[in-house]
């Protein structure tokens, strides 16, 4: 058995490096299990630290930096180094797909690996992501539905009880089970899922290509699965800048927006995407007049309820 795996760095070279030194003893205790870095055309010297961090520790014999031509987002970050591979005389039975801001467990990688040889009906698997102290974050999820954004916008607890079936983000749980999707932040990926799923969709610049990708491999007749016992710690919003912890999120870039649209667009019709937006952004103008009257502290990025709608099918019809 063989396992690629595929991290992008976008001027995150520290993070990048540190991700890099916590794979180096996982790397070497497994049989064939190298990892490509590629560089999605930062704008800084991440490349030239990567590449020297690579030489100073002798890591050449597993680790390839794989400098790229544009920034074209996360999927595509992806599957420059995944096609070429898949490509080959010798492909790949796994490709793990690891953000630059994560650290792996002692573990977690073999973890992952022995699961699929274990479940051949597994076309992908999640690990536990958590912070640095243990505490585990939620990353097994349920695909997004109109409930969902409902639920998601109105933020009332007797609406949310009677939606806890529709939550996407369903309580964690510590044992390993069917999900509809799990982040990309470690996600390991059968190879046969990609002959008949397809890689994963560039149209995404960041966000939702996990979910969509997920959704095409269950569809294809690959589910997805959860397995905690693989634990990695994820620096959350360390590389990209939007959903950082502890702090007033930043107002959202319009690519949130847009891989949003695209997924409902694409998965769902027109229609549905047009009733979900509706859905969210009258739960949410609700909370907002709620949230005034009794006097909450504002935790949303700035001009959320604006943006939604600029970008949504309401204005942008069916474009993705």
């Amino acid at each position: 058995m063989s396992t690629l795996i595929v991290i992008v760095n976008y001027r995150t070279a520290d993070l990048t490096v540190d991700c890099l030194r916590s794979l180096d003893a996982e790397v070497k205790s497994l049989p064939n299990v190298n990892v490509v870095i590629t560089d999605n055309h930062s704008a800084d010297d991440s490349p030239q630290q990567i590449q020297q961090a690579i030489k100073d520790n002798n890591w050449h014999t597993w680790a390839t930096l794989m400098p790229l031509e544009r920034n074209g987002g996360f999927a595509y970050g992806n599957n420059q180094a995944i096609r070429p591979a898949l490509d080959s005389n010798a492909p790949p039975d796994f490709v793990l797909l690891l953000n630059p801001d994560t650290v792996i467990r002692p573990g977690a990688v073999a973890k992952l690996i022995d699961f699929m040889q274990q479940n051949l009906k597994a076309g992908i698997a999640g690990s536990r992501l958590e912070d640095p102290d243990g505490t585990p974050q939620r990353s097994a999820f349920r695909f997004p539905t109109t409930r969902s954004e409902l639920d998601d916008g109105l933020r009332l607890g007797l609406v949310s009880r009677l939606l806890v079936n529709a939550c996407i983000a369903p309580p964690i749980r510590d044992d390993q089970h069917q999900t509809d999707w799990v982040a990309g932040a470690s996600m390991i990926v059968r190879r046969q899922v990609f002959t008949d799923a397809g890689l994963m969709d560039e149209g995404y610049f960041m966000y939702y290509e996990e979910v969509d990708f997920c959704l095409r491999a269950l569809r294809a007749g690959w589910p997805c699965f959860y397995v905690p016992d693989s634990r990695v710690v994820h620096l959350v919003g360390q590389a990209s800048g939007v959903t950082v912890k502890n702090t007033r999120p930043k107002r959202r870039p319009d690519y949130w927006f847009d891989s949003r649209r695209r997924y409902f667009v694409k998965n769902h019709g027109l229609i549905h995407a047009a009733t979900t937006d509706a859905a969210w952004a009258l739960g949410y103008a609700t909370y907002r007049l709620r949230r005034l009257i009794q006097r909450k502290p504002d935790t949303d990025p700035p001009k959320l309820l604006y943006d939604f709608i600029r970008h949504s099918v309401l204005l942008k019809g069916a474009k993705v």
